[in-house]
């Protein structure tokens, strides 16, 4: 029960600050994708930057166990489907996050793409046989499938970058984002 109450205050609070930074107006989206509107670009990037720093902060002090790190398989069939979700990412304004918060912050047309995402969802689990059998490529694994850039500590999961402290790989990467939100202007191009 603690565990459900602790995801839906984590989620809840997601949900807030993804309204809160714009994230669940479509507007505010295709602006970011046009490079006409950075501000989520600057919150995205500082997000990504701080959080990844603080998750090898605290596994590098064993607050949270190596072994609940899990890396996700990467094979060419996130490429082609990364691809088709970014161009409905564009044409809609909504990812499946900022989706179900515009949902919560009350706009209407975030439904459409709830259903969109979940018919998408039966076709692809449909095909999966038929892709499986006819486009094999799609599931052939990219540097040995399961692999993270820095050391997690995990040992089910090889780094690409071995020889260095994951802390200290996360921590330059970590700046660099952060550090790329802060001067980034803007906009880039206008309207």
């Amino acid at each position: 029960m603690n565990q459900l109450i602790l995801a839906v205050l984590i989620g809840g609070s997601f949900g807030f600050i993804l309204h809160k930074v714009g994230a669940t107006n479509p507007t505010k989206i295709i602006g970011f994708l046009r490079l006409t509107d950075l501000h989520l670009a600057k919150v995205i990037l500082f997000a990504i930057g701080f959080s990844s720093l603080l998750l090898f902060i605290l596994m590098y002090f064993n607050v949270i166990p190596t072994s609940h790190i899990s890396v996700k398989s990467s094979y060419m069939g996130v490429i082609v489907g990364g691809a088709i979700f970014g161009i409905g990412f564009g044409l809609g304004g909504y990812c499946p996050g900022t989706t179900l918060a515009a949902l919560g912050a009350g706009r209407k047309d975030s439904i459409f793409m709830i259903l969109g995402g979940l018919i998408g969802a039966w076709v692809y689990v449909m095909a999966y046989g038929w892709l499986t059998e006819t486009m094999p490529w799609l599931y052939d694994a990219i540097a040995g499938g399961k692999v993270s850039l820095a050391q997690t500590g995990n040992e089910s999961y090889p780094a690409l970058i071995n020889e260095i402290s994951g802390l200290l790989v996360a921590g330059v990467i970590a700046l660099l984002f952060m550090g790329g939100a802060t001067i980034l202007p803007n906009k880039l191009r206008k309207i």
